[in-house]
């Protein structure tokens, strides 16, 4: 299906990303399905959109931009446990700003990597993504990752707008509370810390031992 396919399931992934979070849509699946059941839901029709559009993507006419060189990998390699690392400090946190939400629960004297990022997943991904523009030098992947790193950018600015919407001056308050805070290390306990550190780091480990497995593609020069 060549490049018919590879913008179908844009199309597809973007709109079920999006439609779903309509406020004119939202409530009324949590109304059918609950809160959990929204976010099952969502979870799962966003990854089935992902999955066939990294297919499709691979599927698509190669185009070279530019040459591969073994560097590039590694380059990847190092950004995505940068990626895991944030993944694991930032989920399961209260995050009023992001994903996270939690606003009753929120810590100001221990906000985490919050008090450097207000969406340290989103800065995630857009590691994961640009990273992987570099050693997949053809129009399609390019094309793809440049998509997602950019969503992830854009997408800050996206939660920032409908989080002041819905917590009004609160969301200013809360912000200044956060930078004038001077917690090392965000406030991370030691125990916490390092417990989600060995986290990260396994989840790289899987990541890198799955890549292949699942994607055909060897993260290794």
């Amino acid at each position: 299906m060549g490049w018919f396919e590879y913008a179908l399931a844009i199309i597809v992934f973007f709109a079920s990303h999006s439609i779903p979070l309509r406020p004119n849509v939202k409530p009324r699946i949590v109304a059918l399905t609950g809160k959990r059941g929204f976010s099952i839901g969502y979870s799962c029709v966003s990854l089935a959109a992902l999955v066939w559009l990294i297919i499709a993507a691979g599927r698509a006419p190669y185009v070279q931009l530019w040459p591969w060189a073994p560097w590039q990998n590694w380059v990847s390699v190092a950004a995505i446990f940068v990626a895991c690392l944030l993944i694991s400090l930032a989920i399961g946190r209260a995050n009023p700003f992001s994903f996270g939400g939690g606003q009753k629960t929120f810590d100001v004297s221990r906000p985490g990597l919050v008090q450097w990022m207000r969406h340290p997943l989103l800065v995630a991904l857009a590691i994961w993504a640009f990273s992987h523009v570099l050693p997949n030098g053809n129009l399609a992947h390019v094309f793809l990752f440049g998509l997602f790193g950019s969503f992830a950018i854009l997408g800050q600015r996206a939660v920032d707008r409908r989080k002041k919407r819905e917590m009004g001056v609160e969301w200013q308050k809360l912000r200044a509370q956060v930078q004038n805070n001077q917690a090392l290390f965000g406030g991370f306990r030691a125990d916490e810390a390092t417990v989600r550190i060995l986290a990260g780091l396994s989840v790289f480990l899987i990541f890198f031992g799955l890549h292949q497995v699942v994607l055909g593609v060897n993260p290794l020069p």
